[in-house]
């Protein structure tokens, strides 16, 4: 730092407020000490940044499969807004599906000095109540909280609802379902409002399906509704099972959408090349990302930890996209 402000005509402390990015110091002089920096090759000292601050300028992650697609979008918004931030991104899986797996997690965390976490994709766990170490500020996306911890949402509910809106307009009688995992908090949502929606038109429920969000799973329930006549419209809860479901119905020789109408969730970049391009509802999971990293810095910023002020909720609207899979039904 003194070789910086000697280079730079400054004293230590401007040097100081420059690569703490405050305002008090003319466009001039920091444009003086950012090419000594760079010259130099200087970096700050993150250690001794966080003796003075009580901040290690690091968030992190914990999600239980990064390489699905919601959360691979989810968790590159949070490091593409972190890094935005000037912050450090570490990232820990969690094997297990219970409370003493996300707990273990948290402590690794921690340990590596963060000055926040957030829980991708809160998985349903062993424990009905999730209780967290209450040294550094949560947030969880797309999980149930219990309104303990702040969380950001995209509601699915309503975007299921438009999508059971949309088929039954078509003049199906009823729509089929084929939902995600039991474990699942998104895939319980989205089965919970296609069976309310089906309730409140008055339209028959029928026989719920699962898969586990891969293509296969839903070309096994494929399948077994190809074998059904009465079958005109399927609801996928996200678009990987949907391509399943529309490959199973190819081979059974039931066209889509002349024969059956085809939905999906996610609206993965690969919908629209769907051999009948997917009807599916788009998840804003960059605004996710954003959101939840804000809501971290916000309790970062008031020093709050665990629950204590940081029962907000954030709340991303779907948007329904229909394409070529969705028709009325034949006759």
């Amino acid at each position: 730092m003194a070789d910086v402000a000697a280079m730079a005509g400054v004293s230590s402390q401007t040097v100081s407020r420059v690569a703490n990015n405050r305002e008090n110091v003319d466009a001039s002089t920091r444009e003086r000490v950012l090419a000594a920096m760079n010259m130099l090759g200087y970096r700050p000292n993150t250690a001794a940044r966080a003796l003075v601050t009580g901040r290690f300028g690091t968030l992190g992650v914990i999600s239980f499969d990064i390489s699905a697609y919601g959360n691979a979008r989810t968790f590159a918004a949070i490091t593409d807004a972190a890094r935005e931030a000037d912050l450090f991104v570490n990232f820990m899986g969690a094997r297990a599906q219970t409370g003493a797996a996300v707990r273990q997690a948290f402590r690794q965390l921690m340990v590596q000095s963060v000055d926040g976490i957030i829980l991708i994709e809160s998985q349903i766990l062993d424990t009905p109540e999730l209780r967290l170490p209450s040294a550094v500020p949560v947030v969880f996306a797309d999980g149930d909280t219990g309104h303990r911890y702040a969380n950001v949402d995209i509601d699915q509910a309503e975007g299921t609802r438009s999508v059971v809106a949309h088929l039954l307009g078509l003049g199906h009688r009823t729509v089929w379902h084929v939902a995600g995992p039991r474990d699942s908090y998104a895939a319980r949502r989205r089965a919970e409002a296609w069976h309310r929606s089906l309730k409140d038109a008055g339209a028959v429920v029928p026989p719920l399906l699962y898969g586990d969000w891969s293509a296969a799973s839903g070309y096994s329930a494929g399948r077994e509704l190809a074998a059904r006549p009465e079958v005109t419209a399927i609801f996928a809860a996200n678009d990987q099972m949907a391509l399943g479901v529309m490959r199973a119905l190819h081979e059974a020789g039931r066209r889509v959408p002349e024969d059956v109408s085809v939905t999906g969730f996610d609206d993965v970049p690969e919908a629209a090349f769907f051999p009948a391009p997917l009807t599916t509802v788009r998840q804003d999971f960059d605004a996710v990302g954003r959101h939840c990293v804000a809501l971290l810095l916000e309790q970062i910023g008031g020093e709050t930890g665990g629950e204590t002020g940081s029962r907000r909720q954030a709340s991303v609207a779907p948007v329904l996209v229909v394409r070529e899979s969705t028709a009325a039904p034949a006759g």
